[in-house]
């Protein structure tokens, strides 16, 4: 018989009991495991390769996957020091995750999130598209060569269903006449269009000239291949109307808000609109904003839900009572929860409780500490962790290797990442010490378990006894250094651990050396007083 070391490699995988299940069982076995373990499975084996990477199970393992609320914190400077772009994942655990996304760049801006794949503004000449879970990117050349004025929220990424293609929108502001290089004004009439895989951008021309200050105030969504953002209606019941672009025909219409005025519609300050998907939908969100504080809120927040889009017919889903201390959008609702930002640089979760859209908001949690990014520069998206490639399109001329350095080559990174180093020496020297001194606590206890012994004295013998465990410093369990970069909220835990660890170190050593140096005084105290009375008693004799 073949020993099983011997055996080819193709033999031994046709021989595993695990493919001689049906494939459709071994696919349903598969949709259970995330991506970061599907990936070491197709190398296991030409067959599970073949599965994994194949069209098929790839699409239907994105109708699989579970949904992640995805915070996104942008570059930003803070009394000079720079701080990075991050992002945080919350699972439908509710659990924050830990590690920085190693395709997002330190100076990336986030444009868009569909299918598992991100769109990523930098600020070189290109965009970048990346899979969240794969690590595979892509470099796309820019409609515009250094555009003035241009901004990351004029960019979009969607996709659409029937003809399962990849398209990046750009909204191109107006050129003012007399300026040598194109400049975005506050209007645009075109919308540049990029289908992943082509050569080129195309331009599409609005209905007519629209607001940019709607895009950046609001936003913009797509949902199943229709982009949407709000536009300026002054004769509108809410001053604003939506307008969609089809990406499958690159067609524009235009769709009505409620007519019906929000209850607190003349309550004071300026009124806020946010366009959302929630569950699927767009959503429009409105708050009134605090008259001597505009970055307040007062009032209520009222989210409306476009229910049927052929009829433009909404229908108000929430109705949120606020407190008045919080920052406008904007807002994501996971699950059952929604997230909102407070004054106290902290960023909650509430459950949403109610009847007929009147809703309350219960069971406050906390969910991070978002200082010292500023409480008004977070995005959010509902995301997934996809299979979703980016080889096959690749080869598009469009296609570019940033030419200069990026990301943390850069200079301006030097400090950050130094400062990084030194917490990780800090924590290397922390168990080093503690290493070190548990050995040298062991040593002593062997020693003063030699001379006990010659202790006569059977009080101090026994008291000896007692305290000698004490040498033993009790320090908590090291556990493995990450090899992976933190996100910047696990860095912060990680910098109040290490300095807790520090303090516990010192607590712990001034204790044991306290105990040590009694047992010591003690021992010798012992030893000297045997001596003296045993001259004593040679003298006497």
């Amino acid at each position: 018989m073949v020993s099983e070391e011997i055996k080819p490699k193709k033999q031994r995988d046709e021989e595993c009991i695990i493919n001689c299940l049906p494939g459709e069982l071994i696919e349903r076995i598969f949709f259970k495991l995330p991506v970061s373990t599907l990936l070491r499975c197709t190398g296991v084996c030409e067959q599970w390769h073949k599965i994994i990477r194949g069209p098929q199970f790839v699409t239907s393992h994105l109708q699989h996957a579970p949904h992640y609320a995805l915070l996104f914190f942008p570059q930003e400077s803070v009394s000079g020091e720079p701080h990075p772009a991050d992002a945080i994942l919350i699972d439908e655990a509710w659990s924050l995750s830990t590690y920085a996304v190693p395709v997002i760049g330190p100076d990336d801006f986030l444009c868009g999130s569909c299918n598992g794949l991100l769109c990523l503004y930098t600020k070189s000449s290109t965009l970048k598209i990346a899979n969240l879970a794969t690590g595979e990117f892509l470099h796309l050349e820019k409609p515009v060569k250094n555009l003035r004025g241009d901004h990351f929220l004029f960019y979009n990424f969607g996709f659409h269903p029937l003809t399962k293609e990849y398209k990046i929108t750009h909204f191109l502001g107006d050129s003012i006449e007399g300026r040598p290089r194109p400049h975005n004004n506050n209007r645009f009439s075109v919308v540049q269009v990029y289908t992943l895989g082509d050569e080129k951008w195309r331009d599409i021309k609005t209905p007519e000239a629209l607001s940019l200050n709607c895009v950046k105030n609001s936003g913009a969504v797509t949902i199943d291949g229709t982009l949407y953002w709000l536009i300026e209606d002054v004769v509108a019941s809410w001053q604003h109307a939506v307008m969609t672009f089809d990406l499958c025909g690159e067609s524009f219409a235009q769709i009505q808000l409620p007519a019906t005025k929000p209850d607190d519609f003349a309550a004071g300050g300026s009124r806020r609109y946010w366009i959302r998907e929630m569950d699927g939908k767009v959503c429009v969100a409105t708050a009134q904003t605090c008259p001597s504080l505009p970055r307040w809120l007062v009032g209520k927040l009222q989210i409306w839900e476009l229910e049927n889009k052929t009829e433009q017919r909404w229908i108000q889903k929430y109705n949120i009572q606020y407190s008045p201390d919080y920052i406008p959008g904007p807002n994501l609702v996971h699950g059952d929860k929604i997230i909102l930002q407070r004054c106290d640089g902290n960023l909650y979760s509430y459950e949403l409780l109610g009847e007929n859209f009147n809703t309350e908001l219960c069971k406050m949690a906390k969910l991070l500490d978002f200082s010292p990014h500023k409480p008004d520069n977070m995005q959010s998206y509902i995301c997934v962790k996809s299979l979703v490639r980016l080889d096959v399109y690749k080869k598009t001329a469009i296609v570019r290797r940033p030419k200069q350095r990026e990301g943390w080559e850069l200079k301006k990174w030097e400090a950050w990442e130094h400062e990084l180093s030194e917490n990780e020496r800090m924590w290397s020297d922390t168990h080093r010490d503690e290493h070190k001194e548990t050995a040298r606590a062991q040593r002593y206890r062997m020693m003063i378990n030699n001379l006990l012994p010659h202790i006569l004295d059977d009080t101090i013998r026994q008291e000896i006894s007692m305290n000698i465990n004490q040498i033993s410093p009790n320090f908590p369990d090291q556990q493995p250094r990450p090899i992976r970069r933190l996100n910047w909220v696990a860095q912060k835990q990680d910098l109040q651990n290490l300095n807790a660890r520090m303090k516990k170190y010192n607590t712990i050593m001034k204790a044991t050396d306290e105990v040590t140096s009694s047992i010591i005084s003690m021992m010798g105290g012992a030893i000297e007083d045997q001596v003296y009375f045993s001259s004593l008693f040679a003298y006497c004799a």
